[in-house]
């Protein structure tokens, strides 16, 4: 088990770039499936989850080639509509297999579940209500299995619950079907938004990209498309976490401005975090905007009216997101006041606050979806372990704030997530190793 030792205390200084959206890339390699003509992704992130779902598409047969930054696939001789059950079982994004086997190949089964976080319990349900609107037929003796006769047709569905995922399964199987299908209650992420406008480039038209209420036109053939994926605003996050609890000015380079509305409703208005957007007009065009955290902060939570305790919570896009709750957790630990977390998606989410209790942080777990914080808290390092990809990461903004050292198991999990993140630290001037 791979571990990162890290001295804390060390200023950041620098310019970092976040990765391609995990979120998006994951589905938007599975379009691939939607067609036998080539797909090429730009910005691809080059971290755990991808590679292990391209693992995947290569052992259906997809021809995958890379070259600097894009990769390139062409599904045009898959041979088979099961995927490696080991493989499938290792990441979540495996699920958005599922719309675009079923459409364009009437055909899905794996021997396993998916796999992913182990934050929660992570249903399917809405998955297979899409699925089966669209006229798949499910079976379950010994393993998981979708059929259909035929080509699928499209509906009017209204969504259980805004799931990104089978939001972003019901666009690739509403993409092939037959005729009109309106996806409403769907999720709204970038991510989604960047998966419709690659369908949107494949040959699918779809209206509502950006709301809840998403109605796709469906074609018969989808032809290929060339796409540059959206930077990762859950790293963004995650950097505004980082420069902020610690010293040195921090620069993000190729944000995308309307991705931080909500960001900065947190970190600016409750926790205090000072930061500014600058723009480059004659900078390429990923590269226009630049987030810059400022040096010296002081952060103070913001009161609600009246004096009460605020409350940070999530809820879907554009809200809050869920991914980010482990990082506004660790920097409310360095902020003057009280704040109340309220992670509402999943129930195992917050069980890596004890670590940062361990590390000297003043967090009580109320239950297993509240929390509340008091700081500043002084940290000193400890030898934790990281559960998941975004607790993980919190555990590495927790040891850049620590005073001594801190050792951190498991690192396998971040990376998964977060690309060279040990490299990108170092090159801002953290102490930190990677170790075997």
């Amino acid at each position: 088990m791979t571990s990162f030792v890290i001295e804390g205390g060390r200023p950041l200084r620098g310019s970092i770039r976040p990765i391609g959206n995990k979120n998006a890339a994951l589905p938007m390699l599975a379009a691939c499936l939607l067609t036998d003509a080539p797909v090429t992704l730009h910005n691809l992130p080059r971290i755990g989850d991808v590679h292990t779902m391209m693992r995947i598409l290569r052992g259906m047969g997809v021809e995958i080639t890379e070259q600097g930054d894009a990769v390139t696939l062409c599904a045009r001789h898959v041979h088979t509509a099961a995927p490696d059950a080991a493989l499938f079982s290792q990441i979540r994004g495996s699920l958005t297999m599922m719309g675009p086997l079923l459409a364009r190949f009437g055909h899905f089964h794996v021997q396993t579940a998916a796999g992913g976080d182990d934050i929660g319990r992570r249903r399917i349900d809405t998955h297979l209500q899409v699925l089966t609107a669209l006229g798949a037929a499910l079976e379950h003796n010994g393993k998981f299995e979708l059929r259909t006769a035929g080509r699928l047709r499209g509906r009017d569905i209204l969504l259980d619950e805004a799931s990104v995922t089978a939001t972003e399964n019901g666009i690739m199987a509403a993409a092939l079907a037959d005729g009109v299908t309106i996806l409403r209650n769907a999720a709204s992420e970038p991510h989604v938004q960047d998966l419709c406008h690659l369908l949107v480039k494949m040959g699918c038209p779809i209206d509502g990209i950006g709301s809840n209420v998403l109605t796709i036109h469906g074609v018969e053939r989808l032809g290929g498309a060339e796409m540059h994926i959206s930077p990762d605003f859950i790293e963004v996050g995650s950097y505004i976490g980082m420069g902020a609890i610690t010293p040195g000015e921090l620069r993000i380079i190729g944000v995308v401005p309307e991705h931080l509305r909500m960001m900065e409703m947190v970190f600016v208005d409750r926790l205090g975090v000072r930061m500014h957007l600058e723009e480059n007009p004659a900078a390429p065009p990923g590269e226009r905007y630049t987030l810059v955290i400022e040096e010296e902060q002081s952060l103070r939570v913001r009161p609600d009216f009246g004096g009460a305790v605020p409350k940070i919570d999530d809820a879907p896009w554009p809200a809050f997101p869920p991914d980010l709750m482990s990082i506004a957790i660790v920097t409310a630990t360095q902020a003057q006041g009280t704040v109340i977390i309220h992670e509402k998606m999943y129930e195992s989410r917050m069980f890596f606050v004890d670590k940062l209790i361990a590390m000297g942080a003043q967090i009580i777990l109320c239950d297993p979806h509240r929390a509340v914080v008091v700081g500043p808290s002084r940290l000193t390092g400890q030898q934790v372990t990281s559960p998941d990809i975004r607790a993980g990461m919190a555990l590495v903004l927790a040891a850049l704030a620590a005073e001594g050292i801190t050792t951190i198991g498991n690192v396998e999990q971040i990376d998964r997530g977060y690309q060279e993140i040990d490299v990108k630290l170092r090159a801002l001037g953290a102490s930190i190793t990677r170790v075997p």
